[in-house]
């Protein structure tokens, strides 16, 4: 029996690594001559990074970079054996969970840190920068990591602007580094969301609430969106508004699209194809993911549909923290089944500390059941 483990990380409880440690133990008790084949998934999100350094047998970087709030944070970057391709999360630099709910304000929030890893991985001489940009607590359409880039921004007066949130309002110019050292590398940025830059469905708009603006600072965010695509435009002739995905990550998208002239690919098919997901379908028996929490969120996500589509006739079942859609939600997604690896009435800080346990045991259930 051949059994592909595949799950996304079960937040706050289990990293996808973890996750993938429970699931085999709980085949092997079901099944100890099985075949598995680990594969620990990631989104684009946090450990994503870490997940595809760990995929192509590379080596992890730590590096002290500037937090969203400009205080020290251990970040770090992924390079492959042959030093040709970097690895890097957005979030471990600039993340939403690098800052208490206090401090969430993405008028003050910059993705310079994020610049910092980029830089560091570029001076040991990468062709190919590989970023996932999920988790980010800004919203400065990414001139906080342009600007650890060489990039100045300036306002009506000509004065230097901080990258910050609030700041893009005032901007009335860019300028470009003497030397950049972006030129002759690809970079490949995992996105999920098509977002525009600004606007209703944009950046300021869907995602600043849940990174701590106000009604009144969104308003103010989405202006100074408006302002960075309107310089960009006029001064480089680049049109970013209406460009999907350019409103990912509080706009990173859109700055990863004019600063580094970047591609956007969905989170899910670069991490599937970075780990070889299709070449291990062959004679499989059985797909194993799963996640945290089986939602609504999850339906509107593309890793699972990304999974499931390419697993073919070979059966996937997602084992979860909890789920809550429609038997006919989860057939739309193409699983055969989702389970929640809950067995006793539990509060969720008890559900969190057993999710290693339960996840073992849901597994040894569910392996038993498609021997």
């Amino acid at each position: 029996m051949k059994i592909i483990l595949a799950p996304d990380k079960f937040r706050g409880s289990l990293t996808a690594r973890q996750a993938v440690t429970a699931m085999a133990e709980g085949v092997r008790l079901a099944h100890p001559t099985a075949e598995l084949i680990q594969l620990p998934l990631a989104d684009g999100g946090e450990g994503t990074a870490c997940i595809l350094t760990l995929a192509s047998g590379g080596h992890w970087y730590p590096v002290t970079v500037q937090g969203p709030l400009g205080q020290p944070v251990e970040a770090g970057f992924g390079l492959t054996p042959d030093g040709q391709t970097a690895y890097i999360d957005m979030a471990t630099a600039s993340g939403l969970n690098l800052l208490t709910e206090a401090e969430r304000n993405p008028l003050k929030t910059s993705t310079y840190g994020t610049g910092q890893l980029i830089d560091r991985a570029l001076k040991t001489g990468v062709k190919h920068v590989v970023m996932g940009i999920g988790g980010s607590a800004t919203t400065d359409a990414g001139i906080g990591m342009a600007a650890a880039l060489g990039w100045q921004f300036l306002d009506k007066d000509d004065q230097p602007l901080a990258p910050i949130g609030e700041n893009l309002i005032y901007l009335r110019k860019l300028v470009p580094p003497a030397e950049s050292s972006v030129e002759n590398v690809w970079f490949s940025v995992a996105c999920d969301v098509l977002n525009p830059l600004y606007g209703p469905d944009g950046a300021a708009y869907v995602y600043g609430p849940q990174k701590g603006a106000t009604p009144e600072q969104v308003a103010q965010l989405d202006a100074g969106l408006q302002q960075f695509a309107r310089v960009v435009r006029d001064q480089f002739g680049y049109e970013l508004g209406d460009l999907p995905g350019a409103g990912a990550a509080g706009g990173l998208g859109a700055g990863c699209l004019f600063f580094l002239q970047a591609g956007l690919r969905p989170g899910s098919d670069l991490v599937l194809d970075a780990i070889g997901f299709d070449e291990h379908l062959s004679d499989a028996n059985l797909v194993l993911t799963g996640e945290g929490k089986l939602d609504l969120q999850t339906a509107q996500g593309k890793l699972l549909y990304g999974l499931t589509s390419r697993a073919g006739e070979v059966p996937v079942v997602a084992l979860c923290g909890a789920v809550t859609l429609s038997p006919e939600a989860v057939d739309a997604i193409g699983l055969r089944a989702a389970f929640s690896i809950q067995s006793r009435p539990q509060s969720v800080d008890k559900a969190l500390e057993s999710a290693f346990t339960d996840l073992r045991l849901a597994t040894f259930n569910v392996c038993r059941l498609f021997s």
